[in-house]
């Protein structure tokens, strides 16, 4: 609580990184409920503009490296919940 979390996701592609991959980070509240999506990169990063991580969420990752991570800042208890990352690289999946 209080401290910038870094939420780690790493991935493989047998193709080439290209400006079609996207990367998609999902949370769904520990109390259950529907998932929201929370952060998006295509070439650049596009962090939530509503809900309950606007303005908290950061890009820390490098597609290059196999890198999608993100951070939040300021997490609170009500932050826990399932935190999804999905990344596609055309064609690959």
């Amino acid at each position: 609580v209080g401290e910038q979390v870094l939420l780690k996701c790493s991935f493989k592609s047998s193709f080439p990184i290209t400006e079609s991959l996207t990367v998609d980070w999902t949370y769904r509240p520990l109390a259950g409920g529907r998932m929201e999506t929370i952060f998006h990169y295509q070439s650049v990063a596009y962090p939530a503009s509503v809900g309950k991580f606007k303005d908290r969420i950061s890009w820390v990752g490098n597609v290059a490296s196999g890198d999608a991570s993100i951070a939040i800042q300021s997490p609170v208890m009500s932050d826990n919940g399932t935190f999804i990352c999905s990344v596609k690289n055309p064609p690959d999946v």
